[in-house]
């Protein structure tokens, strides 16, 4: 079903506002924040050693079998969690003034964000 002309010109509307002031929501950047090798590696030792902890649980069986088998399962979750989970890049940014900071801890989140926003823009 088609959108008359009004829902149309609305979503047209919220598409603009959405682009001008929730860009972050739109296209959130990638430049900040990258996998890690050391945490690739750490968490693919996690997945092989709780598999391995997993395959010990189903060999012993009985009770034990089971709560061998549920620690390796968290293990593995853990070690997939760790090996995909982007860290972000440290950069050195120079010390703003004390006033600045001062007047930043005083201003509304969305100064702050909106600030933020304005400041990545410039950079580019």
């Amino acid at each position: 079903m088609p959108l008359s002309e009004q829902e149309q010109r609305l979503l047209d509307e919220m598409e603009r506002h959405l682009m001008q002031n929730d860009a972050d929501v739109v296209s959130a950047p990638a430049g900040d924040r990258a996998l890690s090798y050391r945490n690739l590696v750490y968490g693919a030792v996690l997945l092989l050693a709780g598999l391995g902890g997993l395959i010990a649980g189903v060999v012993v069986g009985d009770v034990l079998g089971i709560v061998i088998g549920v620690v390796a399962f968290v293990a593995m979750l853990g070690g997939v969690m760790l090996a995909v989970t982007p860290v972000r890049r440290t950069s050195v940014e120079p010390a703003a003034p004390a006033r600045e900071k001062a007047s930043s801890s005083r201003a509304s989140f969305m100064d702050r964000m909106n600030d933020r926003w304005d400041r990545r823009h410039e950079e580019r």
